[in-house]
């Protein structure tokens, strides 16, 4: 494992945030897409996830099931009542950093990698001004087919501009 291939991990987790809330925006098949999303870039089909997301709510707030990421990222599970659907905040933009007081924070042991730092998102209601800032850690497991799976991932808001999702 290489960092290089960490990062491309994290951009593709930015990258479908992004894709996954334009679907839903634009009345597509935002389901489908966050499955894959999931199926992708995390572990729940052949290993454990710790997953606590950013605005899940106690005593749902750790996640170890596929559903129940599921739920977090586009509501909709009368099984998680709290989840309105992280993606439905209309993310137009995602970027991260894996830096901590100036320094590259990932660690790369054998096959696992953890990665620390910021994801920056900007949504249609705050394109203009304050980005969403969210401390992250995710810690990633080389698959027996070199794909990169996430086993945590656990991130705390560390700035709330207004979430609002956006007017349709």
């Amino acid at each position: 494992m290489t960092e290089d291939e960490v990062n491309e991990a994290q951009q593709a987790w930015c990258d479908g945030l992004v894709a996954i809330s334009k679907a839903y925006k634009e009345g597509g098949d935002y389901r489908g897409l966050a499955g894959k999303f999931i199926d992708d870039l995390y572990d729940f089909q052949d290993g454990r996830v710790f997953f606590r997301p950013t605005l899940a709510m106690a005593p749902q707030n750790f996640r170890t099931t596929r559903a129940g990421a599921l739920s977090y990222f586009i509501g909709e599970d009368p099984n998680f009542p709290k989840d309105k659907g992280f993606i439905k905040l209309g993310w137009v933009s995602a970027t991260y950093d894996n830096c901590i007081e100036g320094k590259e924070a990932i660690q790369i042991h054998g096959n696992t990698a953890i990665a620390m730092g910021n994801v920056y998102l900007r949504n249609e209601v705050n394109i203009g001004g304050t980005e969403t800032v969210v401390d992250k850690v995710f810690v990633y497991r080389k698959d027996d087919d070199g794909n990169l799976r996430l086993i945590v991932h656990n991130s705390a808001v560390s700035n709330l501009p207004p979430l609002e999702a956006p007017e349709d």
